[in-house]
């Protein structure tokens, strides 16, 4: 199994505007604490694909963890967006869309995409739902489905953009930063793993927080000594942060903490109903078994 020496969670935000003070991004180093890259800083996304590029430069032994999707629903109707010609055929081709799109928007925001004719038909979006739009519980990738029939998560489709628990304006711009990082930092199960190197991966932060022994619907920590705890539930070392933390902050310590524990065994690499199709069309979740 491929080994690592640092492990990074990135808490991503798809809400408009240059700085986020919902990103967050943290790296366990060896044994050490997980530790805040950059505390109290307000990122811009900019800045977060900077720092993401430095990495890949310096060839870093990274695993590195980020809480949006990659892809949308794929394998349901053999297409991410029936009835539309430009629908591309893989994950690569679906950023790049996404990007010819939105290219013009500012701060890695997709509005040109969502306002797209063909494209808007097939989001439920503030004040509109397209005529494509799956009602329900929406289009889910089959991680999705898997995860939910499993009880590991409790997903919402990415078509969906409205209400606190979509991911779908995240999964969007976040799109266009794996756009930006396609062939320079493989991203797993799309690309093969390298021997060595940095490696990307996609992750629900709510998966740390139960392997921590945090109950389902209560995964948020916003105190010091509730994170430590929650991290000792890992083996790792305390934070050491006191008194009230930003939920955002202890996601990513906390998922930090998780993908060095789980990383070097072999479950989380090879769950049983991913295939090189879904590998190229919807991705799949790191953890989700």
């Amino acid at each position: 199994m491929r080994r690592f020496t640092h492990f990074a969670a990135l808490d991503w935000s798809g809400a408009r505007g240059e700085r986020q003070r919902g990103i967050a991004l943290a790296v366990a180093s060896g044994a050490a604490a997980p530790a805040l890259v950059r505390p109290g800083h307000v990122w811009s996304r900019a800045e977060m694909l900077s720092w993401l590029e430095g990495v890949a430069a310096a060839g870093e032994d990274m695993l590195i963890g980020f809480d949006f999707s990659a892809a949308f629903a794929f394998t349901d109707r053999d297409a991410y967006f029936p009835e539309w010609s430009d629908s591309p055929p893989d994950m690569a081709a679906l950023w790049a869309l996404v990007e010819r799109l939105a290219g013009d928007d500012p701060h890695y925001e997709a509005t040109g995409f969502l306002t797209h004719t063909e494209a808007r038909r097939h989001f439920r979006q503030p004040g509109s739902v397209g005529d494509l739009f799956e009602t329900g519980a929406g289009r889910l990738r089959i991680v999705e489905q898997y995860q939910r029939a499993t009880r590991q998560a409790a997903s919402v489709s990415n078509f969906n953009l409205v209400g606190a628990a979509q991911v779908g304006k995240a999964s969007l711009s976040g799109m266009r930063l794996l756009h930006r990082l396609h062939r320079r930092m493989p991203l797993w199960p799309l690309d093969p793993l390298p021997a060595s190197g940095p490696v990307l991966v996609e992750i629900y932060t709510s998966l740390a927080a139960r392997a921590a022994g945090l109950p389902p619907g209560r995964s948020k920590i916003r105190d010091g000594a509730l994170l430590d705890r929650a991290l000792a539930a890992l083996g790792s070392p305390p934070a050491g942060m006191t008194g009230p933390v930003s939920d955002h902050a202890s996601d990513a310590l906390l998922a930090a903490a998780w993908l060095r524990a789980v990383a070097d065994g072999s479950a989380a690499w090879s769950p049983a109903p991913l295939t090189d199709s879904l590998a190229k069309t919807e991705g799949w979740t790191f953890g989700i078994v």
